[in-house]
């Protein structure tokens, strides 16, 4: 792609309303948010995470999951190899679904740098299920589950099967980590308290990127024993910076505020699912879709779909989707819409239009 090309559609993008979760992030406005919600708290730095925001911050989480402790991390990646380093030890065996974060983003990271093995659990394209676990023969120390499983367009277990997957990993002795980067969307799911979805495990990640919307930041969840191993690996590891602040503001500021709008994202990603449904040489995955998180599949290249996409945003203002990824077919082309804040004031109708015109042209 040219630099003009890229620069023409970066203008686009810029002018039009971006659908895709929460929009397009502006910078100065949060680093303006946090600054305003700091001096309005009075809230002091952490120095390398002590202090008595951070920590309150920590016990807080810890409170809404019911765990024994918290710590907050720079990162999701660094959160969930220090999970499995301290559940695994040296050389340790986990297991994990074909798409996970783990396996497929982050350069093999549990085995150059910590030193583990893994073994895929279940096909690629749905979720894991206890029949998967019951074909491993090897013992497998620890069981990284993601809920929901992103990469298959936001699949989740039902509640019976979750709790079955987990049953049979607790006979076999295997410790569970929950891949929640995703939680609160699961959780508006399956409509049920965090405590009583975290009882299933034995540590939780969480993150406050996505859909809360925040700066970077994970938390890392468990008993403390856990967590105290883990800051041992925090320092370890380059990730105990000599403050954390900006991050943990920006988590605190907007948590509680956000978590109320997961069953409304979740009740509009049904409703634009079923106005999506029947636009020939659209598809959707799942459909319905089961948080509010959907693949969508366009039966053009995706070399053709970015093109159609461009010409619908000048048209109409919308913008569709950004990148526009390949499947098994040539002739089409996937993209993941997160249902979030962006589309609400946006009609289900005139979203249905702009891709029944993308696909027309």
């Amino acid at each position: 792609m040219s630099d003009d090309l890229t620069t023409r559609r970066r203008w686009l993008r810029d002018r039009c309303r971006v659908l895709h979760a929460h929009g397009t992030p502006d910078a100065v406005a949060e680093m303006a948010h946090v600054a305003a919600w700091c001096s309005e708290n009075e809230v002091r730095q952490d120095v390398y995470g002590a202090g008595e925001f951070i920590e309150g911050f920590e016990t807080r989480l810890a409170t809404l999951f019911g765990t024994e402790a918290a710590r907050f991390l720079p990162s999701g990646t660094l959160a969930q190899g220090i999970a499995m380093r301290a559940w695994c030890g040296l050389g340790g065996h986990f297991g994990m679904h074909p798409t996970s974060h783990v396996e497929i983003h982050e350069e093999r990271g549990y085995s150059h740098v910590f030193g583990l093995r893994a073994t895929l659990v279940g096909p690629a394209r749905r979720v894991m299920l206890a029949e998967d676990l019951a074909a491993i023969a090897e013992p497998l120390c620890a069981l990284l589950i993601e809920l929901p499983t992103r990469e298959n367009g936001g699949q989740l277990p039902t509640w019976e099967e979750l709790v079955a997957l987990c049953d049979l990993a607790r006979e076999r002795g295997t410790r569970l980590h929950l891949d929640g980067a995703r939680i609160w969307e699961a959780q508006a799911a399956y409509d049920r308290p965090f405590d009583e979805i975290a009882a299933l495990f034995d540590s939780i990640y969480v993150s406050f990127y996505k859909g809360i919307g925040a700066l970077p930041g994970a938390m890392l969840l468990g008993p403390a024993d856990f967590v105290a191993e883990a800051q041992v690996w925090q320092r370890r590891m380059g990730g105990n910076l000599y403050t954390l602040l900006p991050n943990v503001a920006s988590a605190a500021s907007r948590l509680d505020a956000q978590l109320p709008r997961f069953p409304v994202y979740l009740e509009r990603a049904r409703s634009l699912a079923a106005a999506l449904a029947g636009i020939p040489g659209l598809h959707l995955l799942p459909d319905p879709p089961q948080v509010n998180m959907m693949h969508v599949v366009l039966d053009l290249a995706p070399a053709d779909a970015v093109v159609a996409r461009d010409r619908v945003a000048e048209a109409t203002g919308l913008w569709l989707f950004g990148g526009a990824r390949p499947t098994d077919l040539p002739t089409q082309s996937m993209f993941e819409l997160y249902v979030g804040e962006a589309v609400l004031d946006v009609a289900d109708d005139d979203i249905a239009s702009a891709f029944r015109s993308l696909l027309e042209r």
